[in-house]
């Protein structure tokens, strides 16, 4: 089996960004940390992608990391990060597509 292929939306690709350009401009050192830590979980996510819960909305899939959902769905070929959530806002205010 090949290799699953992350696919970011540009919804989440804006959130990294603004997730990471949050934490630089008080501690760079944090900032790394943190996108290292995300990208630990989703090398684990590309072996295991069935390991986030899934949500209400098929086929929409949700894994935990740091204080931030990610939210994705998966076929055989890729992984499509749809959001990022953080968990400390408003749950009312989340669209994931």
């Amino acid at each position: 089996m090949a290799k699953r292929k992350i696919i970011w939306s540009n919804r989440a690709r804006v959130k990294l960004f603004e997730i990471l350009k949050f934490y630089v401009d008080r501690s760079k050192s944090y900032s790394i940390k943190l996108y290292q830590t995300f990208n630990k979980e989703i090398k684990i996510l590309i072996k295991h992608p069935d390991i986030g819960i899934q949500t209400d909305v098929e086929p929409i899939r949700g894994i935990i990391i740091d204080n931030y959902i990610f939210y994705y769905e998966y076929d055989n070929e890729r992984i499509i990060v749809h959001t990022i959530w953080d968990c400390r806002q408003n749950p009312d205010e989340l669209r994931i597509k």
